[in-house]
């Protein structure tokens, strides 16, 4: 159990730093509320077996009828841009404030220019992209250029989608939207009161309309009703995502009784609950609308490792790998220098190529790409592992090493590579499990907690599965 204090340690220690003097007002979840919060998740996740599909690592439920927004999502080949900071409602549970006139911008990068954009998408390879904000029909003819601009050069081959309150989706907003070549509009239904004026209005216009909302422990039984509304009024996905505390909109949820879950990001515990009650009530009901829980570990474990891929795929070297969880590996072999030649005759006489592997100047350290592991003998050498993050940024740091992603003769991107581990040096064990993890994609069990290099290992590797600990 030490691995998982020692985590609980560190998310309790970063969540007082992120909310300071208000982390000692929350109501932070007990033991006992804990461990009967996850029998009931438990009992929902059990009675969902056969009706439900479970899918991304079992992070995301119900995943047989996704929209086509989120199976991009889930494949790591979406690009979300944020084409303003501005919003004219005020939800209680909105994480951030939403009152700036930010330019267009996606994955920290500023894209005033509209052409940039395009060259950004066709580089990274995006097959879907979505406009977000603020709101993005306070400047509808920024997303309609954006929009039909995309639409124009890609076609069919990048699937839109546009994210909006729906307080200013007009017949005449929606049509522009639709001519501009929008496939999938999503309405917060929360924002206008849970409404659903506007998204009958889109039904009419938009080939496939989403109401995407948290999943609000108070509105459980309201919801039911709504489900029903939202069938007959042409809602052909509902996404449910988890509700999360920030410091922007804790005043708001401190005041409601919810119970508030550590982690990378602190999370509502209630909120989770009701959107798998949800979904369990409406396949009992046998209701038809798809419902999707996106919940907050998936966001953050799928989406982050989506974008640390793309970006790795710029810096690493072709004697390195990129991991599951999007980290670029380096395997080095460490030995005499004749064992090492020895080593190198061995992979070309079985025709490996020499950029997959690299010697150091003083021929005492060898790195290797995995490709070349499967008929390694690792008793013959020491091992050492290392991971870095690779991240597109808008402007050079000088503090790692970077190239140059170049969009076109106006515009740059750079990708910087961090390391986020030392050279851990490996005993035996630990290099045949790491051999046996990335040549068939499993390893022998042990106890994490007592081993916290392989748990640090795994962390790198592998996403990690299942919905976040309670405890």
């Amino acid at each position: 159990m030490k691995a998982l204090s020692d985590q609980k340690k560190r998310f309790v220690d970063a969540n007082r730093r992120e909310f300071g003097d208000s982390y000692d007002a929350l109501s932070w979840v007990t033991g006992a509320q804990a461990r009967a919060a996850a029998q009931e998740r438990e009992r929902l996740l059990s009675a969902l077996q056969g009706m439900a599909a479970f899918s991304c690592k079992n992070t995301k439920v119900d995943a047989r009828r996704l929209s086509p927004g989120c199976q991009i999502c889930s494949q790591g080949r979406w690009s979300c841009l944020f084409i303003n900071g501005r919003c004219n409602c005020r939800c209680f549970y909105c994480p951030t404030r939403q009152d700036h006139d930010d330019e267009p911008i996606t994955n920290t990068a500023p894209f005033p220019d509209v052409s940039d954009y395009i060259d950004y998408i066709r580089k990274l390879g995006f097959t879907g992209m979505s406009v977000s904000g603020g709101e993005p029909l306070l400047t509808l003819d920024k997303s309609l250029l954006f929009l039909q601009t995309v639409k124009n050069e890609f076609g069919d081959s990048v699937y839109t989608w546009l994210y909006t309150n729906g307080t200013l989706a007009s017949r005449d907003a929606l049509q522009k939207l639709q001519a501009a070549g929008l496939d999938e509009i999503r309405f917060d239904i929360g924002a206008a009161g849970m409404s659903l004026e506007a998204v009958k209005r889109a039904a009419d216009v938009i080939d496939a309309v989403t109401v995407e909302i948290p999943a609000l422990p108070e509105q459980f039984d309201a919801m039911k009703t709504k489900i029903d509304e939202m069938e007959k009024a042409g809602v052909k996905h509902l996404n449910l995502h988890q509700l999360r505390l920030t410091p922007h909109n804790l005043p708001h949820l401190a005041k409601r009784n919810y119970t508030f879950l550590h982690g990378e990001r602190v999370t509502v515990l209630e909120s989770e609950l009701t959107a798998l009650r949800l979904i369990h009530w409406s396949l009992s009901q046998g209701r038809n609308l798809p419902i999707n829980y996106c919940s907050f570990v998936y966001k953050h474990r799928f989406q982050r490792s989506a974008a640390r891929r793309k970006s790795a795929a710029f810096i690493a070297k072709p004697f390195e790998d990129v991991t599951e969880n999007g980290y670029i590996r380096t395997l080095d072999i460490i030995g005499d220098s004749e064992a090492l030649g020895l080593l190198i005759e061995d992979f070309r006489l079985r025709g490996m190529e020499e950029r997959c592997w690299s010697l150091n100047s003083r021929r005492d350290r060898l790195s290797a790409s995995v490709s070349l592991w499967r008929n390694m003998d690792f008793s013959r050498f020491q091992v050492a592992v290392s991971y870095s993050e690779a991240k597109i940024l808008p402007a050079i740091t000088y503090r790692n090493p970077f190239v140059t992603l170049p969009l076109n003769s106006r515009r740059n991107l750079y990708v910087e590579r961090i390391p986020v581990s030392g050279k851990n040096l490996l005993d035996r064990d630990l290099a045949e499990r790491l051999h046996a993890l990335v040549t068939s994609g499993s390893a022998p069990r042990i106890d994490n907690a007592s081993n916290p290099v392989w748990g640090k290992i795994l962390s790198f590797e592998l996403i990690e599965e299942g919905l976040a600990d309670y405890g």
